[in-house]
């Protein structure tokens, strides 16, 4: 079995749907626990939104467990694809608490547009920090290079590489060790399932919303308008500012109650720091759990990793089955209580939802 720990939970999902695309079983849960009929565990962690020390004491709390996991031979690390998180300080947890010796770290989606090339990480051949990523409440992009985001890391035994292509991510995963680590995104991961697992390739496909029991929350400040027949909310200036949300609230429940399906965005985006990341996720969280407790929806759409991690813990959301990959990182699962769940990352394409 190949265990994966990903650091936020849309790309955990983003994985499991790679996994089932491939023709994997696969589960996704947010604890190491041990799972009979699977190929992939996919574990989501929330390591990204945590402090430093949160996300090496977690890192180190999962690469433990799933250690102690009968069955599982391979090891993979899921890291964002824009440089976002505490990445060398959880691959050095994970290789303390691992059978592996180091680790190779490549976040390049070649796939996707998102490349690095003499190490510095460009987005369609835009560098890093001049793009929307800038603006990220936790982590913005004041460097595009590599080693200036994670100074060090080679002291830590994390090796970078450029990767300007999936020829150079498949030459990666054929030329590593059995003891190096590989840490990166979705391509590199592709890669690595391919090369360790019997596959069997799905089609993506595209899903129809009902209308009438919606609920789509987009809580990424990397959000693009949707237009899909359904009314948006942006939450009040004063709102994202810090004032009470339970004026905000009512508003949303009424409107819901009325309707049947709504959508909850965030427009402004004129502050940063680890505090309003919080804030806005953890009053997300709340809005749709008062919403829920009105009537549970036949779907629940999430844009955005911590936002989801928040919002899927006060539902008491932990374990799904993936039902279809809507386009890569667009997946949809069903949660335990029948509620079909799809998430996303806020930087990508809706692809076949809308």
């Amino acid at each position: 079995m190949i265990a994966v720990i990903a650091d936020d939970i849309t790309g955990a999902a983003e994985m499991a749907g790679i996994a089932h695309r491939l023709g994997l079983r696969v589960k996704l849960t947010t604890e190491p626990v041990s799972t009979p009929d699977c190929d992939v565990l996919v574990i989501a962690t929330d390591t990204r939104s945590m402090s430093r020390e949160e996300a090496v004491s977690e890192s180190r709390r999962v690469a433990t467990a799933l250690r102690g996991i009968t069955g599982v031979t391979h090891l993979f690390k899921k890291t964002d694809s824009a440089l976002r998180g505490h990445v060398a300080d959880e691959l050095e947890a994970i290789l303390e608490c691992s059978g592996y010796t180091d680790a190779l770290y490549i976040p390049a989606n070649p796939s996707k547009g998102r490349t690095i090339r003499d190490g510095i990480y460009y987005i369609a051949e835009t560098p890093l920090h001049e793009t929307d990523f800038s603006f990220d409440p936790e982590f913005p992009a004041f460097s595009s290079s590599l080693s200036e985001r994670f100074p060090g890391a080679e002291a830590k035994g994390i090796r970078m590489a450029d990767a300007t292509s999936e020829a150079d991510i498949d030459e990666a995963v054929a030329t590593a060790s059995g003891t190096t680590l590989l840490a990166g995104a979705a391509d590199l991961f592709t890669a690595f399932l391919k090369r360790h697992a019997s596959t069997d390739e799905r089609q993506a496909g595209k899903v129809s919303l009902d209308p009438a029991s919606t609920i789509i929350v987009c809580g990424s400040t990397q959000s693009k308008p949707i237009d899909c027949g359904i009314d948006t909310v942006y939450m009040p200036t004063e709102v994202y500012d810090g004032a009470s949300a339970s004026e905000w609230t009512a508003e949303l429940a009424e409107a819901y109650r009325k309707n049947g399906s709504i959508i909850i965005a965030i427009r402004d985006r004129h502050r940063t720091g680890k505090e309003i990341a919080v804030y806005l996720r953890e009053t997300m969280a709340g809005i749709v759990e008062a919403l829920v407790n009105i009537r549970q929806p036949h779907e629940l759409v999430i844009e955005g990793g911590a936002t989801a991690f928040a919002i899927l813990r006060r539902l008491g959301c932990d374990s799904f089955t993936i039902t279809q990959e809507i386009a890569p990182g667009v997946i949809r699962m069903r949660s335990t209580s029948g509620m079909y769940v799809t998430m996303k990352p806020g930087s990508y394409p809706w692809g076949g939802l809308f």
